[in-house]
């Protein structure tokens, strides 16, 4: 089942609020006392929401074993994510599990990942169906207006705190005037958004401390210390090329032929395995002298949910099925298979174990004034190279469904990047029915 974007949009509003609720009726009953457990100042608890529609989107289809087992990776990896975030952005802990059995750093423990499961099947299953039926019991127009008010308010409470918490505003007046703004619209947003925000989340989550940032080293005149923007970029654009690489290598031992494996119209490169690196060092930054045996299971674990994620989105927004593995054992979906996630938890390893410190420390020997121009330069040239790519894929996928070119870009696209240049290109393309695009490939 696919949902539209306003459907998603209504659910994920739906689902924080149904999580505001939750958590806050849990801390009343355990603090005797009313407690808004939200980031943001309305009744909401966005990563209920980003949950909700992860689930909507990647696994609504799957069996329920799977959704659980799907739900509850996924969502534990947000929550895992998401306090990270937090501690590296705010150096403090708003939630803690150390106390609970199973936990890992005390941001995620195994009896809220059974949760977390429950909630996606039940989700899946019956949320969905239910809470779709009564939106479209509404009139068109009284929905969709509800729907962009109350995501207005979300978006101009979640600036107004994050700017709150930054404590970077210069300019409060205007943030004040949105405070009063708020006000007329709801009476749980209002003047004191700006004066009891840190007040709040220090009650909302008594266990806040703050903690040492693992993630930043600061070290004068050396470029890219620590695990930086500039560090991660370059880890992305290098691990791009050498995925690119690799990929080709394994599918010339594996089937005899050259073909090409890169995401890119220009160049070598599959950001796929980039983007994955550079997620990995920057999720496991802090756990890299940690076991080979803990970084394979994570390693495993990211890699798999990662690669699922990839193949839904590239599925829905480019019309097209870029690997399949149904004939492979132990696959789900296609999507994913246990051999390649086991693929995913070795990387891990290595990378950590073998390559990071050694691409580091070359990375780091590079001039400061240097490195910012390259790091610069190469962030202008893949951007473009992912935008020229994408529309090139949304393109092919309109030529498949015989949708002629009405303007410019595309005229330009069926010119410089025709189907038997995109079939060299992505030669494991498929459309969403399944017809695999026939390609030349050298023996």
């Amino acid at each position: 089942m696919r949902y539209t974007i306003l459907e998603l949009m209504y659910l994920f509003i739906l689902y924080s609020f149904i999580g505001w609720v939750m958590e806050t009726t849990a801390t009343a009953v355990k603090m005797r006392s009313f407690t808004n457990r939200g980031l943001v100042n309305g009744p909401f608890c966005i990563i209920y929401g980003m949950a909700a529609v992860f689930v909507s989107v990647c696994m609504v289809d799957l069996p329920v074993f799977w959704i659980f087992v799907g739900g509850m990776i996924l969502a534990t990896l947000l929550e895992w994510i998401g306090g990270h975030w937090i501690e590296s952005r705010y150096h403090e802990k708003w939630w803690d599990y150390s106390n609970v059995p199973l936990n890992l750093d005390g941001y995620i423990c195994a009896p809220m990942s059974v949760c977390w499961g429950t909630f996606a099947v039940i989700v899946a299953k019956i949320g969905n169906l239910l809470f779709c039926r009564v939106f479209h019991l509404l009139p068109s127009l009284v929905g969709n207006l509800i729907v962009f008010i109350l995501w207005g308010i979300l978006i101009l409470d979640i600036a107004a705190t994050m700017i709150i918490l930054s404590g970077r505003s210069k300019a409060k007046e205007r943030w004040q005037s949105v405070d009063e703004w708020l006000t007329g619209i709801s009476n749980r947003f209002g003047k004191w958004i700006c004066r009891r925000v840190d007040f709040r989340i220090k009650k909302a989550y008594p266990k806040s401390r703050e903690i040492i940032d693992f993630t930043t080293e600061k070290t004068e005149n050396v470029f890219a210390a620590g695990c930086c923007f500039d560090k991660l970029f370059l880890i992305f654009f290098i691990t791009s090329f050498l995925g690119d690489v690799v990929e080709t290598v394994f599918c010339r031992a594996n089937m005899g032929v050259w073909m090409s494996r890169s995401s890119l119209v220009w160049g070598d490169f599959s950001v796929v395995w980039g983007f994955a690196i550079a997620v990995f060092t920057a999720v496991l930054y802090k756990y890299k002298d940690r076991s080979s045996t803990f970084l394979f299971v994570v390693g495993t674990l990211l890699g798999g949910t990662y690669e699922y994620v990839c193949s839904v989105l590239s599925e829905i927004v480019f019309g097209k099925v870029f690997w399949d593995y149904s004939a492979m054992p132990f696959n789900l979906g296609g999507r994913i298979n246990l051999l390649y996630s086991f693929f995913w938890g070795f990387a891990a390893v290595i990378w950590f174990k073998l390559l990071f410190v050694w691409v580091s420390r070359w990375i780091e020997k590079i001039p400061v004034r240097v490195g910012k121009v390259i790091t610069r330069v190469l962030v202008v040239f893949m951007a473009a190279n992912m935008a020229v790519s994408a529309l090139a894929l949304i393109r092919y996928d309109e030529r498949d469904r015989e949708i002629p070119a009405s303007a410019f870009w595309q005229e330009w696209l069926d010119e410089n990047y025709n189907d038997e240049k995109m079939a060299r290109i992505y030669p494991m393309a498929k459309s969403e029915m399944g017809v695999k695009v026939e390609l030349p490939v050298s023996e």
